[in-house]
């Protein structure tokens, strides 16, 4: 054991309860895992994980019993017989509870055989050095780092390494090799790039075939979790390099390579798209701190929604980023006057979003339709930029895009890149003039949340008919004259245009 921690790491006055109840149950405790991480690196972490040389669920439960008879208050505790754990809430902070362990695996399973342990036992089925390293809660040496592997000199250099051999460590659980790309992207800052050791990055590439005894959903939970870091890209240049992206996200991997035809090629898919989700997190954050994001609640009666600042990352943006351009390889087509196309890549992208969501057992509700929806839109504004910005061509973005209009103009922006600065300068500075025009039309047309003036029971109403296929085409001409600029987006300009062109259509006015 190292010298004393003092440094404010264990101020939570649950440190000193816990330290109290197992020295009165006669068990040793430790806080282990993430919160010892986060409070060498200074960030905030309410991640507390409690490892004891004894049952973890009952010290937990002789904690909220003393907690009751002293303090008049009472702790909830949620025990999780299955995994021989236990989870407190005191004065609003989470404390999780286990008993100190040794694991063994069958090489066809990730579910591990388990007895109890010490806590050296414990650290050694770690995952990585980092997040091996432990407090002492005992009163005699409390708040004295216990770190046999070197963990905090590996946080010091940015090294994510594991306890053990590495075949040993991926090969009980092949989820690990993931957590490693995990934490070299979360924890990678403009200071200090962090790096996955040599061998374990070899163990990575010999194992990978791993993969696949491990559940859709887990793998997701950790792609969740790289997607909504600053600088997601690091983490899917390491499955790259790896190999893993393979099992992770083949219609990302397609992306990747140079096609040449008589001398010509285009740009490497997989790089841009990793840099137009790098710039989309960047600008995201940006425009956050500034509070100029809003997401749209659906009202419960269904009429309408709450517009509300958004405050954390929304990670479909982020996904829509990724997946933007996912229909390139399938559309790529080379032309000799031309060069290389990929026409209508956005439509197919689009209609791969649904397969791509249900392969990886993710939501297929709104979230997917989200993501579906910038996909498939994400090329409109940008071919905006080059043609002339007619008010016309302008209603009809904002009616598809309805309320995510702000975050499709936020993943086009991004998709401008070019190795050419003055290209870019260029593209932006017309990209600007788009997002003027939309701006003005919004407030002019009120397009955003468009309503039909003339409804179906209003149409039925005047001219004395039941439900039938003449209404659509009614709704559909307002429709269409409102976007194209023909007469304004009001009841009384479409009323008159019913009346005008009803007659086309068979139809007699009873009101």
């Amino acid at each position: 054991m190292s010298n004393t921690i003092t440094h404010g790491f264990l101020d939570d006055p649950i440190f000193r309860i816990v330290s109290d109840v197992a020295a009165e149950c006669g068990v040793r405790a430790f806080v282990i895992g993430g919160y010892v991480r986060d409070c060498f690196l200074g960030r905030p972490s309410k991640d507390i994980d409690i490892v004891v040389e004894g049952s973890g669920i009952a010290l937990a439960e002789a904690i909220a019993r003393k907690v009751a008879a002293t303090e008049r208050h009472r702790c909830h505790v949620s025990v999780f017989k299955n995994f021989g754990t236990a989870m407190l809430r005191y004065h609003g902070t989470e404390v999780e509870f286990v008993g100190a362990r040794k694991e063994s695996y069958n090489r066809d399973s990730r579910k591990p055989i388990v007895e109890d342990g010490t806590l050296e036992d414990d650290q050694k089925r770690r995952d990585f050095t980092i997040n091996a390293m432990a407090f002492s809660l005992q009163n005699e040496d409390f708040g004295a780092l216990v770190d046999p592997f070197g963990g905090i000199q590996d946080l010091a250099r940015g090294i994510i390494r594991t306890p053990l051999d590495p075949y040993v460590t991926f090969s009980d659980d092949p989820l690990r090799m993931l957590r490693a790309v995990r934490f070299a992207t979360k924890l990678s800052t403009d200071q200090l790039r962090f790096e996955i050791v040599p061998e374990c990055l070899e163990a990575i590439r010999s194992m990978k075939d791993r993969m696949v005894i491990l559940s859709k959903e887990r793998i997701v939970e950790e792609l969740n979790k790289i997607l909504i870091t600053r600088t997601p890209s690091i983490g899917f240049r390491l499955m790259d390099q790896t190999g893993l992206i393979e099992y992770v996200l083949p219609a990302l991997a397609k992306l990747k390579g140079i096609e040449t035809v008589d001398g010509r090629g285009h740009k490497d898919n997989f790089s841009h798209t990793l840099q137009v989700l790098d710039n989309v997190c960047a600008d995201e954050t940006s425009l956050i701190a500034e509070g100029k994001l809003h997401d749209y609640i659906p009202l419960e009666d269904g009429n309408g929604f709450e517009e509300r600042v958004r405050t954390e990352p929304y990670l479909w943006l982020r996904w829509a980023a990724l997946l933007h351009d996912i229909g390139k390889p399938v559309s790529k087509r080379f032309d000799p006057g031309i060069g290389w196309m990929f026409h209508g890549h956005e439509v197919v992208g689009s209609r791969m979003v649904p397969k791509i969501f249900q392969e990886l057992k993710m939501p297929l509700n709104e979230k997917m339709k989200y993501v579906q929806k910038l996909v498939g839109l994400h090329h409109r504004p940008v071919a905006l930029v080059d043609e002339e910005v007619t008010d016309s061509a302008v209603r009809r973005l904002l009616f598809d895009a309805g309320n995510e209009i702000d975050d499709l103009m936020l993943l086009c922006n991004a998709d401008i890149t070019s190795k050419n600065p003055a290209k870019v300068v260029r593209l932006r500075r017309n990209f600007e003039l788009v997002r003027e025009k939309l701006v003005l039309v919004e407030e002019k047309d009120a397009i955003r949340n468009f309503k039909n003036p003339i409804t179906g029971e209003y149409v039925m109403e005047v001219y004395g008919i039941g439900p039938s296929n003449v209404i659509g085409t009614i709704k559909e001409k307002v429709k269409n004259a409102i976007l194209d600029g023909e007469i304004p987006n009001t009841f009384e300009a479409a009323d008159a245009l019913m009346r005008s062109f009803a007659p086309e259509l068979g139809l007699v006015a009873v009101k």
